[in-house]
């Protein structure tokens, strides 16, 4: 599974990629995934809004997800 970072989320965690291995460990729903990457790094869970979108679609914590999908992390975006 690979997730992509975009803006502060990107810089909170050090890079613009996460790799997932497949199997024991690997989140199912994307609230598992929010999960996991607060308890890997904290600082996320501090932002005021995180989106999730999975195949080019915002989508809720309630989404199962499968092998294969395209995972984006997007948070508040701020700039006049």
């Amino acid at each position: 599974m690979e997730i992509l970072l975009f803006g502060i989320a990107k810089d909170i965690v050090g890079k613009s990629k996460i790799q997932f291995a497949a199997g024991e460990g690997q989140p199912t729903s994307v609230k598992e995934l929010r999960q996991t990457l607060e308890s890997a790094y904290p600082d996320l869970g501090r932002l005021s809004s995180m989106a999730v979108a999975v195949n080019s679609e915002y989508v809720r914590d309630e989404l199962i997800l499968k092998p294969g999908d395209e995972i984006a992390i997007i948070p508040p975006v701020s700039g006049g």
